[in-house]
C-alpha cells in the first residue's frame, strides 16, 4: 500500500509525457534458439533506461501467454537510471516455433515499451498413448475418433485420414460397418494390421454435383478388429454440404443477412401451445440468394424450407416453432442450420433458447 501511495505521488509531480519519459532498451527482442521442450523454464534479461527528463514508472507488463512471466519492479525509474525485466518460459507442452510479446504499461496505461522473445522448441518424444489417444480393442489404437470437415464442397473432392496403430505383438485385421451412412463417404483403410504396423484411415468425401447435398453430412463408422466389434466406440465423420464459389458468385455475390443471430422464446409453461417467432433473411448482395438447407432438432422447428429464392434487396419471412410439450423441464436450446449459395458464408447458425417450467 505504502509503495502504491509512493507511485501516485511521483506520477502527480513529475507527470510522465512522451517527450519528457523515455524508456529505451539495449535490446528489446531476446532469440532463445532452440531449447527442449523438457529442459524446463528458460529466462533472460531486458535492461532499459530512462533516457527521458521524468521518472517513469511501469506499473504492468502485459503478456500473450500465460507461458511467458515477467518479473519487474514497479518503483519509480529516474532519469539516467536502469531497470530490469526478467522473463521466463515455460516451453512444456509448447513444441514448435513461438514469438511472444510483452507490453509494458505506465500509470495511464501508456505504452512505455514493447518486449520481444522468440525460439523454437525442439518436441519431447511422444509415447504410444500420446499419439494414438483413442484404444479400440486388442491393441489397436487410433489418432482420433471424430473428423470435422467443416464444408464439403459440391462438386469438389474433400479428403483427410486418421493415423492408426497396432501395439499388439500378432497381426489383427480392420473392419470399418458404417452404422450410419451419407453415401458420399469412400473410407480406405488396411484390412490387416502386423504386428507394430503404423497406418491410416483415409477419408474420402464426394459430393456429387449432378445429385448435391446441403446442409449436415455426417457418417458414423463401426470399428471391428478380428471380427469382433469394439465396444461403443465410432469412428465419426461430419461436415457441412455447401456451394463451390464459382467465379460468377465471386463477382456479383449474394449475401445472406438473418434478421437474429439468437432467437429467444423467454419462459414458457410445459405442455402449452407452440409458440411461434419471426425469422428473415434479406439478401443484401448484388444476385439471387438461395437457401440451400434449413436444419434444427425437436423441439425447435422452422418454416424455413430449402429452395427458396431470394432477389437482391429482398428478404424471405419465415418462423421458427417451439413446442413446450416436446420439451424437458429447464433450459432448452438447439442451433437453426441456415445454408445459402453466400460464398462468403454459406453457413449461418442461429441460435434457439427457452426456459420450460410447470404450469
Amino acid at each position: 500500500m505504502r509503495m502504491l501511495r509512493l507511485i501516485l505521488l511521483v506520477c502527480w509531480l513529475f507527470p510522465i509525457s512522451d517527450a519528457a519519459a523515455q524508456l529505451v532498451f539495449d535490446a528489446a527482442t531476446h532469440d532463445f534458439g532452440t531449447i527442449e521442450e523438457q529442459g524446463g523454464v528458460v529466462r533472460c534479461r531486458f535492461v532499459g533506461t530512462n533516457r527521458g527528463t521524468k521518472p517513469v514508472v511501469v506499473l504492468d507488463v502485459a503478456t500473450t501467454c500465460g507461458c511467458t512471466v515477467p518479473t519487474f519492479t514497479k518503483k519509480p525509474i529516474r532519469p539516467g537510471e536502469e531497470t530490469v525485466v526478467e522473463v521466463a518460459y515455460d516451453p512444456d507442452g509448447r513444441p514448435g516455433t513461438f514469438d511472444r510479446k510483452l507490453h509494458l504499461f505506465g500509470p495511464d496505461r501508456e505504452r512505455l515499451a514493447v518486449l520481444t522473445i522468440r525460439g523454437t522448441v525442439r518436441p519431447r518424444p511422444r509415447s504410444v498413448e500420446e499419439l494414438y489417444p483413442v484404444a479400440a480393442c486388442d491393441g489397436v489404437r487410433f489418432a482420433s475418433s471424430l473428423v470435422t470437415l467443416t464444408y464439403i464442397y459440391v462438386g469438389a473432392p474433400v479428403q483427410t485420414a486418421v493415423s492408426l496403430i497396432n501395439t499388439a505383438d500378432r497381426p489383427r485385421t480392420l473392419e470399418l460397418r458404417p452404422r450410419s451412412a451419407s453415401g458420399l463417404l469412400r473410407p480406405d483403410y488396411p484390412r490387416r494390421l502386423e504386428a507394430g504396423e503404423r497406418s491410416a484411415v483415409n477419408l474420402l468425401y464426394r459430393n456429387d454435383a449432378a445429385a448435391p447435398r446441403y446442409g449436415t453430412i455426417r457418417d458414423a463408422l463401426e470399428v471391428w478388429i478380428d471380427g469382433r466389434r469394439c465396444d461403443e466406440l465410432l469412428l465419426v465423420a461430419h461436415g457441412i454440404g455447401v456451394d463451390r464459389p464459382t467465379a460468377a458468385l465471386k463477382a456479383a455475390p449474394p449475401k445472406a443477412e438473418p434478421s437474429a443471430n439468437v432467437v429467444k422464446f423467454g419462459t414458457v409453461a410445459r405442455g402449452a401451445k407452440p409458440l411461434r417467432q419471426r425469422l428473415t433473411i434479406r439478401n443484401t448482395g448484388r444476385s439471387e440468394l438461395r437457401l440451400r438447407a434449413a436444419e434444427c432438432e425437436a423441439p425447435f422447428s422452422t418454416t424455413l424450407r430449402a429452395g427458396a429464392r431470394i432477389a437482391p434487396g429482398d428478404s424471405l419471412a419465415g418462423e421458427v416453432l417451439f413446442d413446450p410439450a416436446a420439451a424437458d423441464y429447464g433450459f432448452a436450446t438447439q442451433r437453426l442450420l441456415l445454408v445459402t449459395d453466400d460464398p462468403v458464408q454459406p453457413m449461418r447458425r442461429i441460435r434457439l433458447t427457452a426456459v420450460v417450467e410447470e404450469r
